[in-house]
């Protein structure tokens, strides 16, 4: 898949598709839409790459902004008019508050706005305005922030799946090791709670069973620790009916997890839904945030990215540097999700 490429390497096939665009894009208003709004993307990276934090939140949800409408341009579920996309689709409000409690709304499923519209897209939830998310939330589902907790409450991180550790058993199922279990999960180390913890994830809560060490198959999970923290434990699936195991196995895997970068996460629900977000639209519910702050609490914005007086200022220059990284693959990931 296209997003597992470099920053540098997934500019370039963006550039390149602007020559011969994907699917819908490639006549009309809409490759005239995909070609401008990918430049002015691109430019807003190259742009953002070179500033500092306070305006660089700015530049990247902007150029986000703009690769979404590239997006929709190239989308084949999109006819008619439907592609053109209005407002941003997202909400944030209570700037007021501890900065991990600040509240982020959607626009209704039927709008619109480029948030919804996209998620639509991607198989991706949209909340509403009735139960906010707090930014808490989402910024401990990208895995650039695992080593960066906004509090001390219980986190449900994005959690990695470890696709060599992936094999058929004839008994069990399909195996594999899931990775970067919180501690609060393993110091518990009751069924109990890892089950209540699974079930926050899609992809998790259809496990059949999971490693309970030699000696006891009845007993509490068996967890492998790291030496830094956390640790992992190898979770079993259904074997899938009427297939051949070999042959199905990665695709079926791949089907309960979503990709970032090279690799793949099991990604905890937003909502009722119970559908895990794709990690553009996590990226992008994180940076709007950010570049909302920047513009329109300019003063509550300098004492977050304060690194000599605020906690948080090296967790938002870490998160603003990986952005620039790591959204250009989601970027060219998502048009190609969304024009085959």
């Amino acid at each position: 898949m296209y997003m597992k490429a470099e920053p540098d390497e997934a500019w370039e096939k963006l550039r390149a598709s602007r020559a011969d665009p994907p699917s819908k894009a490639s006549s009309g208003q809409r490759r005239k839409t995909y070609v401008a709004a990918l430049e002015q993307a691109e430019q807003m990276f190259r742009a953002a790459a070179v500033v500092g934090p306070p305006t660089r939140p700015l530049q990247v949800f902007y150029g986000l902004s703009q690769a979404g409408r590239a997006i929709a341009a190239a989308a084949v579920d999109l006819k008619s008019e439907d592609w053109r996309l209005e407002g941003h689709g997202i909400k944030a409000s209570g700037f007021d508050k501890p900065f991990a409690d600040i509240e982020i709304r959607t626009d209704p499923a039927t709008s619109r706005g480029s948030f919804v519209r996209l998620s639509q897209l991607l198989e991706s939830p949209v909340w509403g305005k009735a139960d906010p998310v707090r930014l808490e939330d989402v910024w401990d589902m990208l895995p650039v922030n695992l080593k960066y907790p906004l509090t001390g409450r219980d986190r449900h991180p994005a959690l990695h799946m470890d696709e060599h550790s992936m094999h058929d058993d004839p008994h069990s199922g399909m195996q594999a090791s899931v990775c970067d279990i919180p501690d609060w999960v393993i110091h518990d180390g009751s069924t109990e709670t890892l089950n209540a913890f699974f079930a926050r994830y899609p992809g998790l809560d259809r496990h059949r069973e999971y490693d309970r060490g030699p000696l006891d198959p009845d007993g509490p999970p068996s967890f492998t620790r790291y030496r830094n923290g956390g640790g992992e434990i190898e979770v079993s699936w259904p074997p899938l009916q009427g297939h051949a195991p070999s042959e199905d196995e990665p695709s079926y895997m791949r089907s309960l997890t979503r990709g970032h970068g090279p690799a793949r996460y099991f990604v905890p629900s937003l909502s009722q839904e119970g559908r895990a977000p794709h990690f553009l639209m996590v990226w992008w519910s994180v940076v709007y945030t950010l570049s909302m702050l920047a513009r329109y609490e300019p003063a509550t914005w300098a004492g977050l990215i304060s690194v000599d007086t605020n906690p948080h200022a090296v967790p938002i220059e870490s998160v603003l540097k990986r952005a620039i990284d790591s959204l250009p693959g989601l970027i060219l990931g998502a048009i190609e999700e969304v024009s085959n």
